[in-house]
Order: structure tokens, then C-alpha cells, then sequence
């Protein structure tokens, strides 16, 4: 079974859209979380949804998972304080719901506010955890990586080469990524955000998969005008 986790507890307070919650913005008609959602919609490996959505906006989410015909969410409930806490809660939403075990669960995590995804880094997700136990969403850093000192000066130029930056779906067995929530809980460990660091601090080994450089996360302003951008030029087929 495969299932998504869309995690869109924030508020996005670097947008500067103080009255909506940056995932709620929306472009022709659509909220960014929409567009996020109809990824894993209209995949045919993907089973189920679950989102975790702020909670005053539940019900404005709600309107738009039917008024677009989405059919796979089977559940929205609240966020929680942190990040962490949201994805928990989350895990625990689809272990609940989920007609098979744990085990036999792979669960995609991914953030509402990561519209510009396709079809094949999805496919890749899936296939990576089924060969590999997970598979973490990567692309290849195109900008020198330099690593400063205290002062802010330059200590050293890294190679870019082995170097790659990580982005969502971050995905694993649903057992093995609700053990390292359960460690961290008793750890108190859960200021880590990142599921893929969260299981790296346990041992994990993780492997990759390459993702589309357009996979941004809107966090900005900025990224919100590039989103608009980049789906005018793919209607328009410029790219």
C-alpha cells in the first residue's frame, strides 16, 4: 500500500500574506496545496492521502478536496506545535486508517507547499522504498558550497560534485519512520524537522532518488512569483 502524507500545518510567516496561510494562496483559481495534492491524485501507485492542514483551515480545505474532485484523501486533522509534531500525528493518522500493517505501508512525506513535482519522482519514491527501505528526493547543487568559520570568513570551497540538496517526497516504511518518532519522543530529540535527517540520527541508511530542479519549496514571496511562472510556461508548453 502507498500512501502520501502532505504535512501543511505552518502559516508561513516569510510570505507576508498575514490573513492566509501560504499553502492556501492560490494562482487561476487554485491554492498552492491543491496543486500539491492532484500529484498524488491522479498517480496511479498512490492509494491514499492524508493531509495535516492548519487547523482554522480545515474546513476551507475541504471545500476544495470536493470542489475539485479529489477522491484519495481519506483524512485532514490539525498540526501539531512543531513540524515534527504535525508529521507525527500525520503517521499515526494513516497507521489508524490503514487496512494492512504497518509494514506493508510506504508512506510518502511531502510538503503542501511543494507544488512542482511529477509523475516519475513519485514513481521513484515508491519503487525506492519497495527495492531499498526508503527514498529521499535529491538534486544536484548547481552553486559553489563553501563552509565558513566564526568570523564569516571562508574556510573552505567544497566539491559540489558529492554534494546534493534535499527536498520531498522523503519517504520510508511507515513502521520503521513511526519507530524514530517513537525514539525521538523518548529521546527528546523532536526538534528535528527533516525526516530524512530524524532517520539518518538512528542509522538509518538512506538512499536516493533524483528529483526535478523546479522542486521548490514556496516559501518566499519570490518563490510564489517563479511557481506562477514556471506552470504559465509548462500551459503554454515552453518548457
Amino acid at each position: 500500500m502507498n500512501t502520501a502524507l502532505i504535512f501543511a500545518g505552518g502559516v508561513g510567516t516569510r510570505m507576508h500574506s498575514e490573513s492566509v496561510p501560504k499553502q492556501f494562496l492560490e494562482f487561476e483559481g487554485k491554492s498552492i496545496l491543491i496543486y500539491t495534492i492532484e500529484h498524488f491524485e491522479k498517480h496511479p501507485m498512490v492509494d491514499s492521502i492524508v493531509v495535516v492542514c492548519v487547523e482554522e483551515w480545515i474546513d476551507v480545505l475541504k471545500a476544495q478536496i470536493e470542489r475539485f474532485g479529489i477522491t484519495k484523501v481519506t483524512s485532514v486533522i490539525p498540526g501539531g506545535k512543531s513540524g515534527q509534531e504535525s508529521i507525527r500525528l500525520g503517521l499515526m493518522e494513516i497507521e489508524r486508517l490503514s487496512p494492512v500493517p504497518k509494514e506493508e505501508v510506504a508512506v510518502l512525506i511531502h510538503d503542501g507547499v511543494r507544488p512542482l513535482i511529477n509523475e516519475q519522482v513519485i514513481t521513484d519514491n515508491i519503487n525506492g522504498v519497495w527495492e531499498h527501505g526508503n527514498a529521499i528526493t535529491t538534486v544536484s547543487s548547481v552553486e559553489t558550497v563553501i563552509e565558513i568559520d566564526c568570523d564569516g570568513d571562508i574556510f573552505k570551497v567544497a566539491d559540489r560534485s558529492i554534494y546534493k540538496l534535499a527536498r520531498a517526497p522523503q519517504s520510508f516504511i511507515l513502521s520503521d519512520i513511526m519507530e524514530a518518532h517513537r525514539r525521538s519522543l523518548e529521546d527528546g530529540t523532536d526538534y528535528i524537522i527533516d525526516s530524512a535527517m530524524l532517520m539518518r540520527h538512528y542509522g538509518a541508511i538512506l538512499h536516493t532518488v533524483e528529483g526535478p530542479t523546479e522542486n521548490i519549496k514556496i516559501t518566499t514571496p519570490t518563490d510564489f512569483i517563479i511557481f506562477k511562472a514556471l506552470v504559465k510556461a509548462k500551459q503554454n508548453g515552453e518548457i
